[in-house]
């Protein structure tokens, strides 16, 4: 869940199933009491049907958490300034070692976190070249880039074009669920 339409959509399919939500929040939910069976599974149709995935595992539950944080930070604020240590973000976030978060992810997603945490980065120039807001400059400073060189360097690797031609072209985004594989 990456937006407020998105945690709309999950209240509102577990309140149909009677669930009382506590909170809602980027790839997580918290409930007043525990589910019945017949709960669960209702909900999972559901949010299959809207698009989202309920998820059993532990290490099912730490990867969506793991995306969650990613996507709020670089999505949700303001990634640049201190050019903050992803490492220690994760495990301050999370309360578990970066080690072993970083293990985890690279063997369920096949890529690691940091180029997960790219590929959102990535996303977010995109969405800010579209507002046609900010100067390349500031959207570099603005997601965490070192410069725009660095930015356009990193663009062109990943999407096979410059942040320019991207820009000329009127091309979108990908959807932040589908970043990463």
């Amino acid at each position: 869940m990456v937006c407020d339409r998105c945690r709309a959509v999950v209240r509102r399919v577990l309140d149909a199933q009677g669930m009382a939500v506590k909170h809602v929040d980027l790839g997580e939910v918290e409930l007043e009491r525990e589910p019945d069976p017949a709960q669960l599974e209702g909900a999972r149709a559901l949010l299959e049907a809207e698009g989202f995935e309920l998820v059993d595992s532990r290490e099912a539950a730490m990867i969506a958490l793991i995306k969650a944080a990613i996507v709020k930070l670089v999505h949700h604020s303001e990634v640049g300034g201190g050019r903050l240590k992803l490492s220690e973000h994760l495990s301050d976030a999370l309360h578990h070692e970066y080690s072993g978060l970083s293990a985890l992810f690279s063997q369920v997603e096949g890529i690691t976190i940091e180029q997960y945490f790219l590929l959102q980065r990535l996303e977010r120039v995109k969405e800010l070249i579209k507002y046609d807001e900010l100067t390349l400059s500031e959207i570099a400073d603005r997601t965490g880039f070192s410069s725009v060189a660095h930015l356009s360097a990193q663009f062109k690797k990943l999407t096979g074009m410059t942040p320019s031609t991207f820009k000329a072209m009127g091309l979108g985004r990908t959807p932040l669920d589908q970043v990463g594989g």
